[in-house]
Protein backbone atom coordinates (compact mmCIF):
# COMPACT_ATOMS: atom_id res chain seq x y z
CA UNK A 1 0.00 0.00 0.00
CA UNK A 2 1.44 3.36 -0.98
CA UNK A 3 1.94 6.26 1.43
CA UNK A 4 -0.88 8.17 -0.31
CA UNK A 5 -3.33 5.27 0.03
CA UNK A 6 -2.48 4.88 3.71
CA UNK A 7 -3.28 8.54 4.37
CA UNK A 8 -6.54 8.31 2.46
CA UNK A 9 -7.54 5.26 4.52
CA UNK A 10 -6.69 7.05 7.79
CA UNK A 11 -8.77 10.07 6.76
CA UNK A 12 -11.72 7.80 5.94
CA UNK A 13 -11.56 6.13 9.36
CA UNK A 14 -11.42 9.49 11.13
CA UNK A 15 -14.39 10.83 9.19
CA UNK A 16 -16.50 7.79 10.08
CA UNK A 17 -15.61 7.82 13.82
CA UNK A 18 -18.03 9.66 16.16
CA UNK A 19 -16.89 13.09 17.31
CA UNK A 20 -15.71 13.26 20.98
CA UNK A 21 -17.31 16.41 22.38
CA UNK A 22 -16.17 18.39 25.41
CA UNK A 23 -19.39 17.35 27.17
CA UNK A 24 -18.60 13.68 26.64
CA UNK A 25 -15.10 14.24 27.98
CA UNK A 26 -16.49 15.98 31.07
CA UNK A 27 -18.90 13.10 31.73
CA UNK A 28 -15.94 10.77 32.14
CA UNK A 29 -13.99 13.11 34.38
CA UNK A 30 -13.83 13.15 38.17
CA UNK A 31 -14.36 15.97 40.63
CA UNK A 32 -11.77 15.10 43.25
CA UNK A 33 -12.85 16.35 46.67
CA UNK A 34 -10.93 16.36 49.95
CA UNK A 35 -13.19 16.12 52.99
CA UNK A 36 -13.32 15.09 56.64
CA UNK A 37 -14.77 11.59 57.17
CA UNK A 38 -16.39 12.44 60.54
CA UNK A 39 -17.48 16.05 60.58
CA UNK A 40 -21.26 16.44 60.40
CA UNK A 41 -23.10 18.55 59.45
CA UNK A 42 -20.42 19.24 56.83
CA UNK A 43 -19.22 15.84 55.70
CA UNK A 44 -18.75 12.23 56.64
CA UNK A 45 -17.72 9.05 54.91
CA UNK A 46 -21.36 7.98 54.50
CA UNK A 47 -22.05 11.12 52.46
CA UNK A 48 -24.58 12.54 54.95
CA UNK A 49 -23.25 16.11 55.26
CA UNK A 50 -24.41 19.14 53.34
CA UNK A 51 -20.95 19.52 51.79
CA UNK A 52 -21.27 15.94 50.52
CA UNK A 53 -24.64 16.80 48.97
CA UNK A 54 -23.26 20.01 47.53
CA UNK A 55 -20.34 18.14 45.96
CA UNK A 56 -22.75 15.73 44.27
CA UNK A 57 -24.94 18.58 43.06
CA UNK A 58 -22.07 20.57 41.56
CA UNK A 59 -20.39 17.51 40.07
CA UNK A 60 -23.62 16.59 38.31
CA UNK A 61 -23.93 20.16 37.06
CA UNK A 62 -20.40 19.90 35.64
CA UNK A 63 -20.97 16.46 34.16
CA UNK A 64 -18.51 14.83 36.55
CA UNK A 65 -18.46 12.22 39.29
CA UNK A 66 -17.26 12.81 42.85
CA UNK A 67 -14.21 10.97 44.15
CA UNK A 68 -13.13 11.58 47.76
CA UNK A 69 -9.84 11.74 49.56
CA UNK A 70 -10.66 11.49 53.28
CA UNK A 71 -8.53 13.41 55.74
CA UNK A 72 -9.28 14.81 59.22
CA UNK A 73 -9.78 18.56 58.89
CA UNK A 74 -7.18 19.71 61.35
CA UNK A 75 -4.08 21.89 61.27
CA UNK A 76 -2.27 21.37 57.97
CA UNK A 77 -5.39 20.07 56.17
CA UNK A 78 -4.98 22.22 53.04
CA UNK A 79 -1.23 21.67 52.87
CA UNK A 80 -1.59 17.91 53.10
CA UNK A 81 -4.57 17.54 50.76
CA UNK A 82 -5.55 20.23 48.24
CA UNK A 83 -2.13 21.86 47.95
CA UNK A 84 -0.45 18.45 47.83
CA UNK A 85 -2.45 17.60 44.71
CA UNK A 86 -4.59 14.88 46.31
CA UNK A 87 -7.80 16.61 45.20
CA UNK A 88 -9.08 19.54 43.19
CA UNK A 89 -11.58 21.15 45.54
CA UNK A 90 -12.47 21.59 49.22
CA UNK A 91 -16.15 22.29 49.80
CA UNK A 92 -16.01 24.82 52.63
CA UNK A 93 -13.37 27.46 53.39
CA UNK A 94 -13.61 31.09 54.54
CA UNK A 95 -13.79 33.22 51.41
CA UNK A 96 -10.81 35.35 52.46
CA UNK A 97 -8.51 32.42 53.23
CA UNK A 98 -5.23 33.09 51.43
CA UNK A 99 -3.99 29.49 51.43
CA UNK A 100 -6.11 28.61 48.39
CA UNK A 101 -8.07 30.16 45.54
CA UNK A 102 -11.67 30.61 46.65
CA UNK A 103 -14.89 30.85 44.65
CA UNK A 104 -17.73 33.25 45.26
CA UNK A 105 -19.41 32.55 48.63
CA UNK A 106 -22.30 30.12 48.69
CA UNK A 107 -23.42 31.06 52.20
CA UNK A 108 -22.58 33.42 55.03
CA UNK A 109 -23.05 32.32 58.63
CA UNK A 110 -21.83 33.31 62.07
CA UNK A 111 -20.97 32.06 65.48
CA UNK A 112 -24.09 31.83 67.62
CA UNK A 113 -25.08 31.77 71.26
CA UNK A 114 -26.94 28.63 72.32
CA UNK A 115 -28.87 28.36 75.58
CA UNK A 116 -31.91 26.55 76.88
CA UNK A 117 -35.10 28.40 76.01
CA UNK A 118 -36.57 27.68 79.44
CA UNK A 119 -33.74 29.69 81.07
CA UNK A 120 -34.86 32.86 79.26
CA UNK A 121 -31.48 34.60 79.59
CA UNK A 122 -32.33 37.11 76.87
CA UNK A 123 -28.64 37.39 75.91
CA UNK A 124 -28.11 38.93 72.46
CA UNK A 125 -24.37 39.62 72.29
CA UNK A 126 -21.01 38.77 73.83
CA UNK A 127 -21.07 42.17 75.52
CA UNK A 128 -23.94 41.18 77.84
CA UNK A 129 -22.73 41.43 81.48
CA UNK A 130 -24.74 38.28 82.38
CA UNK A 131 -22.06 36.22 80.63
CA UNK A 132 -19.66 36.96 83.49
CA UNK A 133 -21.87 34.92 85.83
CA UNK A 134 -22.65 31.94 83.57
CA UNK A 135 -20.75 28.82 82.58
CA UNK A 136 -19.81 29.31 78.93
CA UNK A 137 -18.73 26.49 76.63
CA UNK A 138 -16.57 27.08 73.56
CA UNK A 139 -14.92 24.82 71.02
CA UNK A 140 -11.13 24.60 71.17
CA UNK A 141 -9.15 24.24 67.92
CA UNK A 142 -5.99 22.52 69.10
CA UNK A 143 -3.64 25.28 70.25
CA UNK A 144 -5.66 27.98 68.49
CA UNK A 145 -8.47 30.00 70.05
CA UNK A 146 -11.55 30.64 67.86
CA UNK A 147 -12.80 34.25 67.54
CA UNK A 148 -15.48 33.95 70.28
CA UNK A 149 -12.93 32.72 72.82
CA UNK A 150 -10.68 35.67 71.94
CA UNK A 151 -13.60 38.08 72.32
CA UNK A 152 -14.43 36.67 75.74
CA UNK A 153 -10.81 36.90 76.84
CA UNK A 154 -10.62 40.52 75.69
CA UNK A 155 -13.64 41.18 77.94
CA UNK A 156 -11.91 39.54 80.89
CA UNK A 157 -14.20 36.48 80.79
CA UNK A 158 -11.93 33.47 81.27
CA UNK A 159 -12.51 31.74 84.62
CA UNK A 160 -16.04 30.62 83.75
CA UNK A 161 -15.20 29.38 80.25
CA UNK A 162 -15.25 25.60 79.63
CA UNK A 163 -13.35 24.24 76.60
CA UNK A 164 -14.70 21.43 74.42
CA UNK A 165 -12.46 19.85 71.81
CA UNK A 166 -13.92 20.27 68.34
CA UNK A 167 -11.96 17.21 67.23
CA UNK A 168 -12.76 14.84 70.06
CA UNK A 169 -12.18 11.12 69.70
CA UNK A 170 -12.70 10.02 66.10
CA UNK A 171 -13.93 6.65 67.31
CA UNK A 172 -17.13 8.54 68.25
CA UNK A 173 -19.38 10.12 65.65
CA UNK A 174 -19.82 13.89 65.50
CA UNK A 175 -17.34 15.21 68.11
CA UNK A 176 -18.69 18.83 67.92
CA UNK A 177 -22.09 17.59 69.16
CA UNK A 178 -20.86 17.44 72.77
CA UNK A 179 -20.83 21.23 73.16
CA UNK A 180 -24.49 21.59 72.17
CA UNK A 181 -25.43 18.56 74.26
CA UNK A 182 -23.67 20.15 77.24
CA UNK A 183 -26.15 23.04 77.10
CA UNK A 184 -29.18 20.76 76.78
CA UNK A 185 -28.01 18.64 79.75
CA UNK A 186 -27.22 21.64 81.95
CA UNK A 187 -23.46 21.00 82.15
CA UNK A 188 -22.96 24.56 80.90
CA UNK A 189 -25.34 27.52 80.69
CA UNK A 190 -24.39 28.98 77.32
CA UNK A 191 -22.42 27.70 74.34
CA UNK A 192 -20.81 29.69 71.57
CA UNK A 193 -20.83 27.55 68.44
CA UNK A 194 -20.22 27.97 64.72
CA UNK A 195 -23.73 28.42 63.31
CA UNK A 196 -24.06 25.36 61.02
CA UNK A 197 -23.07 23.05 63.88
CA UNK A 198 -25.49 24.69 66.30
CA UNK A 199 -28.48 24.57 63.96
CA UNK A 200 -27.87 20.97 62.95
CA UNK A 201 -27.34 19.51 66.42
CA UNK A 202 -29.83 21.66 68.37
CA UNK A 203 -32.82 20.30 66.45
CA UNK A 204 -32.26 16.79 67.87
CA UNK A 205 -32.02 17.70 71.55
CA UNK A 206 -35.01 16.84 73.80
CA UNK A 207 -35.30 20.42 75.13
CA UNK A 208 -35.86 23.65 73.20
CA UNK A 209 -32.64 25.58 72.57
CA UNK A 210 -32.45 29.25 71.64
CA UNK A 211 -29.94 30.22 68.95
CA UNK A 212 -28.78 33.83 68.67
CA UNK A 213 -26.56 34.86 65.72
CA UNK A 214 -23.52 37.02 66.48
CA UNK A 215 -21.99 39.36 63.90
CA UNK A 216 -19.15 40.93 65.89
CA UNK A 217 -18.00 41.86 69.38
CA UNK A 218 -18.69 45.56 69.94
CA UNK A 219 -15.80 45.93 72.36
CA UNK A 220 -13.03 45.09 69.90
CA UNK A 221 -14.89 44.80 66.54
CA UNK A 222 -13.77 41.19 66.24
CA UNK A 223 -15.69 39.59 63.35
CA UNK A 224 -17.84 36.59 64.22
CA UNK A 225 -19.58 36.15 60.84
CA UNK A 226 -17.85 34.70 57.78
CA UNK A 227 -18.61 34.04 54.13
CA UNK A 228 -17.88 30.47 53.03
CA UNK A 229 -16.68 29.41 49.58
CA UNK A 230 -15.33 26.42 47.71
CA UNK A 231 -11.54 26.28 47.45
CA UNK A 232 -9.28 25.16 44.61
CA UNK A 233 -5.52 25.33 44.21
CA UNK A 234 -4.02 28.72 43.50
CA UNK A 235 -3.74 29.21 39.77
CA UNK A 236 -6.61 26.91 38.85
CA UNK A 237 -8.72 29.76 37.47
CA UNK A 238 -10.46 27.44 34.99
CA UNK A 239 -11.95 25.19 37.67
CA UNK A 240 -12.83 28.22 39.80
CA UNK A 241 -14.77 29.71 36.88
CA UNK A 242 -16.63 26.45 36.26
CA UNK A 243 -17.53 26.10 39.92
CA UNK A 244 -18.72 29.71 40.08
CA UNK A 245 -20.97 29.07 37.10
CA UNK A 246 -22.31 25.90 38.73
CA UNK A 247 -22.97 27.79 41.97
CA UNK A 248 -24.93 30.40 40.03
CA UNK A 249 -26.98 27.77 38.18
CA UNK A 250 -27.88 26.01 41.42
CA UNK A 251 -28.29 28.98 43.77
CA UNK A 252 -31.91 28.22 44.73
CA UNK A 253 -31.23 24.50 45.22
CA UNK A 254 -28.24 25.29 47.43
CA UNK A 255 -30.37 27.59 49.58
CA UNK A 256 -32.94 24.79 50.04
CA UNK A 257 -30.11 22.37 50.88
CA UNK A 258 -28.72 24.67 53.59
CA UNK A 259 -32.19 25.26 55.02
CA UNK A 260 -32.66 21.51 55.28
CA UNK A 261 -29.57 21.32 57.50
CA UNK A 262 -30.73 24.32 59.61
CA UNK A 263 -27.70 26.40 58.64
CA UNK A 264 -28.13 29.95 60.04
CA UNK A 265 -27.67 32.25 57.04
CA UNK A 266 -26.90 35.85 57.89
CA UNK A 267 -28.98 37.36 55.10
CA UNK A 268 -32.17 35.86 56.55
CA UNK A 269 -31.48 34.87 60.18
CA UNK A 270 -31.36 38.05 62.25
CA UNK A 271 -33.58 37.19 65.21
CA UNK A 272 -33.17 34.48 67.87
CA UNK A 273 -34.75 31.16 66.95
CA UNK A 274 -35.72 28.14 69.03
CA UNK A 275 -35.11 24.56 67.97
CA UNK A 276 -36.88 21.61 69.53
CA UNK A 277 -36.98 17.94 68.57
Amino acid sequence: MTWLNMNLLLMLVLLQAPAWSDDQADANRILRVCADPNNLPFSNQAGQGFENRLAELLAQSLGRKVEYTWHAQRRGFLRETLNAGLCDVVMGLPSKDDKALTTQPYYRSSYVLVYRSDRDYGIRSLDDPKLKQLRIGVHLLGNNSPPPALALAHSGITNNVVGYSIYGDYSDANPPLQLVKGVAQGDIDVAIVWGPMAGYFAKDEPVALTIVPLSYSKQDKLPLAFSISLAVRKGDESLKARLNAALDRNRDTIRILLDGYHVPQMDRFHEPASFRN
